[in-house]
């Protein structure tokens, strides 16, 4: 090979591709925005390990509230700090009251200094959430002054929801699990997680499925033109060029085109970078800054982009013999061959195949495999995809005229009908395998919860010093509520420090102990004792040691000093049977009426409401967080589900959804540019057609035509494509095969969805193209 002769043919190309006129540029144009839209996404996937990063960091930067803090004594660098973390609506919102305990107290990331009793810093989105008109109701929970807003190494996105305040009187309430004495902040122990094969797996499929599409189209935006540039490369033929060195220089046109994308990749990414910091997808946000993209992966896809543009031209020109009087493109083309073609997807499954079965006890999946193994499937329906739209094309029948106008055009460039679909069956097919490896193991990561949503909606505990009976007054006098069951709740031990056996107390009226145990008959002054729980063997014996005195709240080596109220086990206490109570676990213990249970006891029991909604009312959610707030403002409420999701697999399907979103809008850009480079390729045709009388409708239903048949086999052969590797993923996490058809039609609907809008989009400009004046240059 002659490298000198490759560079100046390659230089001559990009010479052309900006010194050939309107035609030239124009092209040139085209490819750099298709390109452009290709590299920003990648850009954007490079920085993704870094966005990850810092994320992590700021999140362990500001660690507070652990239980690894309990012996820390007062001193002149403490802080307590209380986590008074609450929800609007269905967003998170981050709380924390501090109150410094000496000067040099540790300042949370993003403070200049501490907010004073009845101040609030607040992060920029709640401010603004606190400005709008639609939160009276979370300005009454959070009616503090705003002094100041948290800066951005103490939020972790851009959109969080976070504030601190000024707290007082937080000594008394230290239990290392909502309240805490600290003198630094970041986390002291970070723990080590066991690699889950299936999570692994699902990680490295999604990367693979996103991406896929991305290459896909950058392959595609090169070959933008290709047809008006064979015709132009036919005159260097004329003047003695030979087949290789035009085909170098067309290589040489689509380098300028993939180097000016990178420029303008570059450009999108920057301005979506700033874009970035101001949007949020599935409560995920993040500010500018974290957006960098890694140095060296950077620099791989500036590299492999433009060597790509040039690999992807010497390709596609194989078949194309480039004459001195003309393109050999345009009498009938060879029919495709099959054959080498169905070997991409065949040794793709041949490399997934070694894995079936594996499962998450035979250790991590071979990445290397499952990569190679996935994109060999994803790349078969690249060269699957032409052969089956010529072969379908060449055997289609008569029929109106669109009709004919468009299968015509089809029989004549099957191949760039089906790049323009390529990227759109890609994205299909791969999503529909990962909704079903989702669907499949979702049920390994999604427990029930136990709880009974039937009996009750929201779960509140209060601090230990709250008051039980005037917050359950508060909470049936509000709004929404239907009922309260209240219950006092402590642990009794054998002895004062470190017992070896407790038992749990329950103090709550009737009504409230019948839904924690069957009671034979129940009224105020009673005790109960619960003699069948299962994990409960102490409480039948001490229940018969009438007289022995036991001790409400013991101490434990470690923690800080608990109450040791002692207290007699009386004579007369009823046997009482387990049930399922609210929270779905068996309560054992001794069950207490109030009446019989001495003053002196209180201190020693928190208060914990359940409590049952009516879901008509609005906002009855936030109507009961302001209840608590006012009745204890170191209460917790929670919102009871039915079940719960594992926070890792929750966050990588979060990920998954974030990054479909950039994807689909990716699609749906460059399916748009790909669009209108077909029109303007075809402006003289459609002015001829227009000035020999055809209607424009009927023109315009033969572009929807055009479009609808090569996506209706793209969306076709996707499906096939997307339920086998589906299905093989399954069996390699050996989970049972089901297809989920919901996702398969939903998945399916989606991509015809991004192709019609297209079309639609595409339609002003078809008709500005349609008109007889097109040919005034002829």
């Amino acid at each position: 090979m002659n490298v000198g002769q490759w560079a100046r043919d390659l230089g001559m190309g990009v010479r052309f591709a900006f010194v050939g006129g309107r035609e030239g540029w124009v092209r040139a144009l085209l490819t750099a925005v298709g390109v452009g839209l290709g590299v920003a996404l990648l850009l954007l996937t490079t920085a993704v390990p870094n966005m990850q990063s810092v994320r992590h960091e700021r999140e362990s930067a500001r660690a507070d509230v652990d239980y690894s803090h309990l012996d820390l004594k007062r001193s002149d660098r403490s802080l307590l700090i209380a986590d008074i973390d609450t929800d609007w609506r269905e967003k998170d919102i981050r709380g924390r009251a501090l109150e410094p305990e000496g000067a040099k107290a540790p300042l949370p990331p993003g403070l200049e200094k501490f907010p004073a009793t009845g101040e609030m810093v607040v992060s920029p989105a709640l401010k603004r959430l606190l400005e709008s008109d639609d939160a009276k109701l979370l300005r009454e929970r959070l009616p503090e002054r705003i002094v100041g807003t948290i800066g951005e190494s103490g939020l972790i996105g851009s959109h969080e929801l976070a504030f601190f305040r000024g707290g007082e009187g937080l000594a008394e309430h230290i239990d290392g699990a909502r309240v805490a004495r600290i003198d630094r902040f970041g986390d002291t122990s970070p723990t080590e997680t066991e690699t889950d094969p299936v999570l692994l797996l699902l990680v490295i499929v999604i990367f693979v499925v996103l991406l896929m599409p991305v290459a896909v189209f950058i392959a595609a935006a090169v070959r933008f033109g290709g047809e008006r540039r064979d015709r132009r490369l036919a005159a260097l033929r004329l003047v003695g060029s030979d087949g290789r060195m035009v085909r170098r220089v067309a290589a040489g046109e689509a380098l300028a085109g993939a180097v000016l994308g990178l420029g303008f990749g570059t450009a999108f990414f920057m301005i979506g970078r700033q874009i970035a910091g101001s949007v949020e997808v599935f409560e995920v946000s993040v500010f500018p800054s974290y957006l960098d993209p890694s140095p060296a992966l950077a620099l791989l896809v500036g590299l492999a982009v433009p060597a790509a543009a040039v690999l992807v031209t010497l390709f596609a020109m194989r078949g194309v013999v480039i004459e001195p009087l003309g393109v050999v493109r345009t009498a009938k083309p060879a029919r495709r061959r099959l054959w080498w073609r169905l070997l991409l997807p065949i040794g793709g499954l041949a490399m997934l195949w070694p894995m079936i079965g594996q499962g998450r006890e035979n250790g991590t999946f071979n990445e290397y495999l499952v990569i190679g193994g996935v994109l060999l499937l994803l790349i078969g329906v690249t060269t699957l995809l032409p052969w089956i739209v010529e072969a379908v094309v060449a055997r289609l029948g008569s029929g109106g005229v669109a009709w004919q106008l468009a299968v015509r055009r089809l029989q004549l460039s099957s191949g760039t009908a089906a790049r323009m679909v390529n990227g759109v069956a890609v994205a299909v097919a791969g999503a529909i395998a990962l909704q079903m490896l989702f669907a499949g193991v979702e049920s390994d990561y999604t427990k029930s919860s136990g709880k009974d949503v039937e009996r009750a909606q929201m779960q509140v505990s209060l601090s230990r010093d709250a008051q039980l009976d005037p917050a359950v007054e508060k909470f049936r006098d509000t709004k929404g509520v239907e009922g309260v069951y209240a219950y006092a709740e402590g642990y009794l031990g054998e002895r004062r420090k470190d017992p070896e056996t407790g038992v749990e107390m329950t103090v709550g009226d009737c009504a409230s102990l019948r839904e924690a145990a069957e009671l034979p008959s129940c009224r105020d002054g009673d005790i109960f004792y619960v003699s069948n729980a299962e994990w409960d063997e102490d409480t039948p014996k001490l229940a018969k040691e009438a007289g022995r005195t036991v001790y409400l709240d013991p101490s434990y080596e470690g923690s800080p000093k608990r109450q040791e109220i002692a207290w007699k086990i009386p004579r007369g206490i009823k046997e009482a049977r387990s049930r399922e109570d609210l929270t779905g676990r068996e309560r054992g213990g001794f069950l207490v009426t109030p009446k019989a249970l001495p003053a002196s006891a209180e201190p020693a029991l928190r208060g914990q409401l359940y409590l049952q909604l009516d879901s008509s009312v609005p906002d009855v959610h936030d109507l009961v967080r302001n209840t608590a707030a006012a009745a204890d403002p170191l209460s917790y409420p929670m919102n009871w589900y039915s079940t719960q999701t594992s926070e890792r697999y929750g966050t990588i399907r979060t990920g998954l959804f974030v990054g479909a979103v950039c994807v689909m809008a990716l699609i749906g850009a460059s399916l748009l540019v790909s669009q209108l480079e077909q029109l303007r390729d075809r402006k003289k045709l459609l002015s001829s057609l227009v000035a020999f009388g055809t209607r424009r409708r009927t023109l315009s239903l033969s572009v929807l035509w055009q479009t609808a048949i090569p996506i209706a086999l793209g969306l076709l052969l996707a499906s096939v494509v997307g339920m086998t590797l589906g299905t093989v993923l399954l069996k390699m996490t050996n989970t049972p095969v089901v297809v989920d058809w919901t996702s398969v039609l939903s998945m399916t609907g989606v991509g015809a969805g991004i192709v019609l809008a297209v079309t639609v989009l595409s339609l002003p400009p078809l008709l500005r193209l349609m008109r007889p004046d097109g040919l005034r240059t002829e």
